[in-house]
């Protein structure tokens, strides 16, 4: 199906830069720039992303290049089963010399935050992380301190070894805007990674090569991205339909509407477009919704998984007719 675009979205947005980041960041990953694409997705909505595959594939190392290469602050929290709520959001120390109290800010307070194997930290230390993830702000002592914008939380967790872990809650998983999967590299990528990577980590070589005002000029232009009603009435029409469904005990919330509304504003920027298509909707639905949806037992029992309910909600909805 062919897809007429408004008639004032006929000059394509100007995103000078975007090559040379893709280009920078596979010099130290190699083979991953749809899945690079979907981490700059959720930067430039202002969303977290929940990475899940299993060790050695590169997902510590995606996260530090995008970060060096958009020139943001990053962190790296390596999360524990004995790891404090303080040692994420910071803590109060006395001050002899003053004889005060002042506020140490933790790991938190950076523009990129790398939550590595997430579901290893208890629940409580977990959820040291919801305000800030949703308010972008953290809360000590009765005091609210925001932080630094662009904010990112790429949380990663290994899908296969679950000995020591803690699933992560309901609520939690629905504040990621995307959950990506990394994947095995192609074999030629696989070789060359030898090659390249023999001596040693690339990543701590990476320069910026997009500045902050860039960035915030790109986020401000994923804004402005239009839809027409019958676009956004689709979108509506795919998140209505989790619910309810046979096959899921809990279905999308109005905040994964406004999640896959924004990443295909965002996609359709990246693409080149100032307006979003069907097909942006359907190419982004599986990373927004699947990982906030819980089959039901029969559908497990029977191998149903979220991914599968959603390609079949895709499928089955009928996208917008072409507009003028």
């Amino acid at each position: 199906m062919t897809w007429d675009p408004p008639l004032d979205s006929d000059s394509p947005p100007q995103l000078e830069g975007i090559e040379a980041l893709l280009l920078n960041i596979e010099r130290a990953v190699i083979g991953k720039r749809d899945v690079a694409l979907l981490l700059l997705t959720a930067i430039l909505c202002d969303g977290h992303v929940l990475i899940e595959d299993v060790p050695g594939t590169g997902k510590t190392l995606l996260a530090k290049s995008m970060a060096a290469s958009l020139d943001l602050d990053f962190r790296r929290l390596q999360f524990t089963p004995d790891m404090l709520p303080s040692d994420v959001t910071g803590s109060s120390v006395f001050n002899q010399a003053t004889a005060q109290f002042e506020f140490r800010p933790g790991p938190v307070f950076a523009n990129v935050i790398l939550a590595d194997e997430i579901n290893r930290a208890t629940p409580r230390t977990q959820a040291a992380l919801l305000e800030a993830m949703e308010e972008r702000q953290v809360s000590v002592d009765g005091t609210s301190m925001p932080l630094p914008r662009p904010f990112l939380v790429a949380a990663t967790q290994n899908p296969v070894e679950m000995e020591g872990t803690f699933p992560l809650p309901e609520a939690q998983l629905d504040r990621f805007l995307l959950r990506v999967g990394m994947g095995y590299p192609a074999e030629a990528e696989e070789a060359e990674i030898l090659t390249r990577f023999a001596a040693g980590d690339d990543a701590s070589k990476l320069a910026a090569v997009v500045s902050r005002s860039q960035l915030a000029q790109w986020r401000a232009q994923r804004a402005a991205i239009r839809a027409v009603d019958d676009l956004r009435s689709y979108v509506v029409r795919l998140v209505r339909a989790t619910r309810g469904h046979p096959d899921l005990e809990l279905g999308a919330s109005p905040r994964a509407a406004l999640g896959l509304y924004r990443a295909s504003q965002a996609w359709a920027l990246l693409s080149g477009r100032r307006f979003v298509i069907p097909d942006d909707v359907k190419r982004l639905a599986v990373p927004v919704l699947a990982h906030r949806l819980i089959p039901t037992g029969q559908a497990r029992l029977h191998g149903t998984t979220a991914e599968a309910v959603v390609e079949a909600i895709t499928s089955d909805t009928e996208a917008p007719v072409e507009v003028a």
